[in-house]
């Protein structure tokens, strides 16, 4: 046991943890606390704490932030808060359950720890989450900083940490796999895809417990936005994962890939009335949670059963601390705000027009070079694609999702809302407040079917996820090509293929930035599960045996990022295209647009600015083949640069051999994308 005292009072700023000349100073903000407890363990699993200080609000007290001194604390030291104070009028001030320290870098997680005891009467400490202090200023960064590609630049690849490498055909070293570190050891694969940018699922310490099958994988269940996972360490008790979260941003900086956090400010852990006291509920509800007229129960616009009060001003201080500490200290790039509506609402849940919060986010000089980008609407109905606040805001067009899956699925009534998501979407991004690269073009995620399953099931199959099908979104816009599920039907796996890239094509070729979620560049499956949150098994894992299996799809898509970043093939700002009138739509006929209800075809050709460059892009979303008009080319005539309907290496030319096309017309297979050039 270490010596460890008092060496004053102790200081209101900076809230959390924090070196002085002599030691380290602690600080809390509880407005309705009348005493608090400062408690020290040897161990996670302890029930009864080495060291007790108590907090007196007459010395250890300014405004409402509680702070004390000490000496002989060291880096790894276990720690907690016990707040006494009024219970009543829904403030959860019990002083039996032990609290994490909203500010705190890491956790250790008791063996026996137990939402249930953090839920009812009596003393948790021995089943609780403890927090740790950790020197955060012992590291090299070697020089490293953030990168800060430019979005036109960007690919972004949507990863789970742990799922990545976890399955034993990773390849990765036995005890790395699941982790930071085994991430790095992927960054060669990664490379020859060609992504510019991995989107991490949730890194902030969260409770796997919080699921209601018990089991929480994708990590939407923050309990301490400070602290990285510590289930993705290789220690997950000994504070290592702060480092070996820097070493993995410094290996994908060192290899020119950005490193974005999935952010979830707009809910935690502690869920709803009679739910854990974890952290944040202990030392003030209603500072940190956005509560219902009768003071005790919550309003819930995340559907997880609570919602932060983000735009109180203690609440709002946290999360831009916590921002600035992952971009100062931990080196990360950007950002993607799960929910982000939900930060958009007041301390009673109503929707503002100038959320202070999202405003401080976008115009903070500190953050200024950093991505940000909304999940523009939360579960309680508020949808804001196109309509988000400010500037520098990207979105997730979920809108493009939806229009390239019912066009390319053959739905009717579906040409002219395609044509708009293939611009940029400029029907919702117009004007000088939305460049058309903060549209982030998608058609998967984690949240929904793989694209291998998009084109393989009419239905989702989430049976597995114990709660009878019933969670899980119901309009999923796919098409399983005539069969259901898994088929040895060679027709039927064909037409997948060609579906499956006809998505790729459109996702990275289209004006805004593109993402994908892992493993779809080699057809990963979920067996129809749209929803595998609490899977953390085969089912959500990356299969490594299928990068051999399906080489040529990765290859197309690799050449087909190649080709997007390809100077010849730029398109520049969808306004200054406008302005040039540059492009020129058509239907099978030439000037001739099809947006009839039953129609499952589109044509258009697009100028480069000085009148060299010329590329025709031809849409068959229809089930027989179809002949297209051509415009006379700029150049001595057409090339071929994309036929999807072609095998592989024959589906994307990148290597400056482009077969030449002749005639006036062009013949397009059933349910595929054709893309020519011409050239001065």
């Amino acid at each position: 046991m270490s010596a460890i005292s008092v060496l004053s009072q102790g200081k209101s700023f900076p809230v959390g943890t924090s070196k002085t000349q002599k030691g380290i100073n602690f600080c809390v903000f509880s407005h309705h606390a009348e005493k608090i407890e400062l408690q020290f363990f040897d161990h996670k699993n302890d029930g009864e704490p080495t060291h007790t200080f108590i907090l007196d609000k007459q010395v250890n007290k300014t405004y409402d932030y509680w702070h004390i001194e000490l000496k002989g604390v060291k880096s790894g030291q276990l720690y907690g808060y016990k707040v006494k104070g009024d219970g009543t009028d829904g403030n959860c001030l019990d002083q039996d359950k032990l609290l994490i320290d909203p500010y705190t870098l890491s956790t250790a997680v008791s063996d026996q720890y137990s939402r249930k005891k953090a839920s009812i009467p009596g003393d948790n400490t021995a089943f609780a989450i403890k927090s740790m202090y950790l020197d955060k200023d012992n590291y090299d960064w070697e020089g490293d900083t953030t990168l800060r590609h430019d979005y036109f630049k960007t690919v972004i690849y949507e990863v789970h940490v742990g799922g990545f490498t976890k399955n034993p055909n990773s390849g990765v070293t036995a005890k790395l796999r699941g982790t930071y570190q085994g991430m790095i050891e992927k960054i060669p694969y990664l490379k020859e895809l060609g992504i510019t940018a991995v989107e991490l699922l949730p890194v902030h310490q969260f409770d796997k417990q919080d699921a209601p099958g018990g089991f929480n994988y994708w990590g939407y269940s923050p309990i301490a936005f400070f602290a990285p996972h510590n289930g993705y360490a290789t220690n997950p008790d000994d504070g290592s994962a702060l480092n070996e979260f820097r070493d993995m941003v410094k290996a994908f900086h060192k290899a020119d890939i950005e490193v974005y956090l999935d952010v979830v400010f707009n809910h935690t852990a502690e869920a709803g009335y009679k739910k854990p006291i974890l952290s944040f509920k202990g030392f003030g509800n209603k500072t940190y949670y956005i509560m219902k007229e009768d003071g005790y129960h919550y309003q819930d616009f995340s559907g997880c059963g609570n919602s932060f009060n983000a735009n109180n001003s203690v609440a709002r201080r946290l999360v831009l601390d916590c921002l600035k500490f992952w971009v100062n200290d931990m080196h990360v790039d950007g950002f993607r705000f799960d929910l982000a509506s939900v930060l958009a609402r007041d301390e009673k849940g109503e929707a503002m027009s100038n959320p202070s919060l999202l405003w401080e986010i976008e115009t903070d000089p500190m953050l200024a070079g950093t991505k940000i980008i909304a999940e523009a609407w939360d579960a309680g109905g508020l949808y804001q694609v196109g309509a988000f606040i400010g500037r520098k805001w990207g979105e997730w067009n979920g809108k493009f999702r939806d229009d390239v899956r019912r066009f390319l699925k053959g739905d009717e009534n579906a040409v002219a809302s395609f044509a708009q998501r293939i611009l940029g979407s400029p029907d919702i991004y117009y004007g000088d407040k939305k460049t058309p690269y903060k549209s982030i073009n998608f058609v998967s995620c984690h949240d929904g079917f793989t694209l291998n399953d998009v084109v393989s099931y009419n239905e989702k199959h989430n049976m597995a996820n114990g709660e009878f099908n019933n969670d899980g979104g119901n309009d999923n816009y796919s098409w399983n090509c005539g069969i259901e599920g898994p088929t040895s039907n060679t027709n039927v796996e064909a037409l997948r293929l060609r579906q499956i890239k006809n998505f790729f094509v459109t996702t990275l070729l289209s004006i805004g930035t593109p993402m994908f979620w892992m493993g779809d560049e080699v057809r990963r499956s979920q067996q129809g599960n749209n929803n595998a949150y609490c899977h953390d098994n085969e089912l959500s894992w990356f299969d490594w045996d299928l990068v051999e299996k399906n080489k040529e799809l990765f290859k197309f898509v690799s050449r087909l990022i190649q080709y997007s970043k390809n100077p010849v093939y730029i398109w520049g700002n969808y306004a200054e295209i406008q302005e040039k009138n540059s492009f020129n739509w058509h239907g099978v006929e030439l000037n001739k647009p099809d947006t009839n209800s039953n129609s499952h075809s589109l044509s258009f050709t697009v100028n480069s600015k000085n009148g060299d460059l010329s590329h025709q892009f031809l849409f068959n979303s229809y089930w027989e083949e179809l002949t297209f008009e051509l415009p006379k080319p700029v150049g001595s005539g057409w090339t071929l640069q994309i036929d999807t309907a072609a095998d592989f290496p024959n589906d994307c030319f990148y290597d400056g051999v482009f077969p030449k096309h002749e005639g006036h017309n062009i013949t397009i297979a059933p349910r595929s994308i054709v893309i020519l050039l011409s050239k001065k």
